[in-house]
């Protein structure tokens, strides 16, 4: 029989995806999605509704739960726990109600499902971790960096690429220089916008937004876009020769049958 080398992909056949991760919901986020707007870049927020609106001490404002709808519209909106406690030094009941009444508050703010999350102080638990399918969480990120550009093991484990303090441009250019189609690349960035007047770099994401827009082999996807997808690459049903699959998904997914583009529409049983 004739064997075949059948790889999923990305959206259009590509083999790298990029996503952004922002805590904190503070008003420095109106300048960072300003910029990603401007260079197509998708970004997730994870916010914490039940601090909205606060003012604090060094002067920084979280943005209003009013304004979620349209000010993150085209991003992600994610939970963050309603009052971004230390949730592993948590009652696991209080952990429970800490991101459910968050789901519910952001859900009622932006009007769609919010199934994202990322641990609060970066803390977490086993425990944790197997409790969050039950609460409708369908992927979690840690704190830390990977200097690196593969998928996730666990997507409620999911460390970054890099915070954008760390090794930003550098570890941008060499996502934007990986060229092994085998493979598939993610560059996972994540941080808080108020850093960057605190640290006066706001130039530094300019130039890296700049440097990895626009790119053919680059798509550019929210933190639950990619959870998506790739739920629902697993889904599709290959023949034992190789010779057909079946999408059982409302959505396209692609796959690469010896070098070759192949789109599999929803629902298309497609001869390969």
């Amino acid at each position: 029989m004739e064997f075949k080398n059948i790889y999923t992909c990305f959206p259009g056949g590509k083999h790298k995806v990029l996503t952004m991760s922002y805590d904190d919901g503070k008003e420095d986020d109106l300048r960072l999605l300003e910029i990603f707007n401007r260079y197509g870049i998708k970004g997730t927020f994870h916010l914490n509704s039940g601090l909205e609106g606060q003012r604090q001490e060094n002067g920084i404002t979280r943005l209003p739960i009013s304004s979620y709808k349209e000010v993150y519209k085209g991003h992600e909106v994610s939970c963050h726990t309603v009052l971004h406690p230390t949730i592993a030094r948590c009652p696991i009941e209080q952990v429970a109600v800490q991101v459910l009444e968050d789901r519910r508050a952001l859900e009622r703010a932006v009007g769609y499902p919010v199934r994202g999350l990322s641990y609060p102080n970066g803390s977490y638990s086993r425990e944790i971790i197997e409790l969050l399918p039950k609460l409708g969480i369908e992927y979690s990120r840690v704190v830390g960096n990977t200097d690196d550009f593969a998928m996730p093991e666990n997507f409620l484990e999911w460390k970054s690429t890099c915070h954008h303090n760390h090794n930003l441009l550098e570890n941008g250019r060499r996502f934007i220089e990986l060229d092994k189609t085998q493979y598939l690349y993610m560059m996972y960035v994540w941080g808080h916008s108020y850093e960057f007047p605190r640290d006066n770099n706001w130039d530094m994401m300019e130039e890296f937004c700049r440097m990895v827009s626009g790119r053919e082999d680059t798509w550019y996807a929210t933190n639950i876009q990619i959870v998506d997808y790739m739920n629902a690459a697993k889904r599709l049903q290959f023949t034992i020769d190789g010779d057909k699959v079946y999408n059982p998904n409302a959505c396209s997914v692609w796959i690469e049958v010896d070098k070759r583009k192949v789109e599999v529409p929803g629902g298309a049983l497609v001869e390969i």
